[in-house]
């Protein structure tokens, strides 16, 4: 028995890979969540074998999930399911602990190999993927020229939330801290990234992956 969560902000996405997972023999579906926090209390509270988390989630981005997932349930493997290719992306979810990387454009062919190889706790990464990692390697001066700055967990959070139309206040809210901090994280981003406006904000969220247009 493989039992599965699947995390996406599209019905339509869940009902798919719904679909092509329970049509294999022994494989059950045990969870869904349209959101980010949903993915980890869902997680936490079912204990599948993999959980398959959108990157582009709301409220949690999927780099986040997987950290809190690794950190609060361990024999949980993460497949992180994307349409984006970024190495930067990559690297991040990585690091935060996933152990598969599956493009949406390749899950026909490759979604239930990728559960399969995280069920028995070895990584997947498609040749595309692979691609994308080896990149900084074969050229590592031209990508260490266009390499964006780094920002924290926490900017990065308040960038998404931005990014998905959430006032100060509310941000405020969801992350349990006060306006002022917000706006501190807010002016922290913005100057790293040479960012301006509320709309170029949403353009790097866009352009990274952190919410889809």
């Amino acid at each position: 028995m493989i039992r599965i969560l699947i995390a996406d902000d599209h019905l339509v996405v869940r009902s798919g890979l719904r679909t092509i997972l329970e049509s294999q023999e022994g494989w059950q579906v045990v969870a869904e969540a349209a959101d980010g926090r949903e993915a980890l209390a869902k997680t936490i509270e079912t204990k599948p074998d993999v959980a398959i988390i959108d990157y582009s989630l709301p409220a949690m981005n999927g780099a986040e999930v997987t950290r809190e997932i690794c950190s609060r349930t361990p024999g949980v493997e993460v497949l992180i399911f994307t349409m984006h290719d970024r190495e930067a992306l990559i690297r991040q979810v990585l690091a935060a602990g996933a152990r598969g990387y599956l493009l949406k454009s390749d899950a026909k062919r490759n979604l239930v190999a990728a559960v399969k190889s995280l069920a028995s706790h070895k990584p997947f990464f498609t040749h595309k993927v692979s691609t994308a990692l080896l990149r900084p390697l074969l050229s590592p001066n031209k990508e260490m020229n266009q390499k964006e700055p780094s920002l924290s967990a926490r900017e990065q959070r308040v960038v998404q939330l931005i990014a998905e139309g959430h006032s100060n206040r509310e941000i405020g809210e969801i992350l349990d801290l006060s306006v002022k901090t917000i706006e501190a994280h807010r002016s922290a981003a913005m100057r790293k990234l040479q960012l301006t406006s509320t709309a170029a904000i949403i353009r790097y969220a866009i352009r990274n992956g952190l919410v889809e247009p």
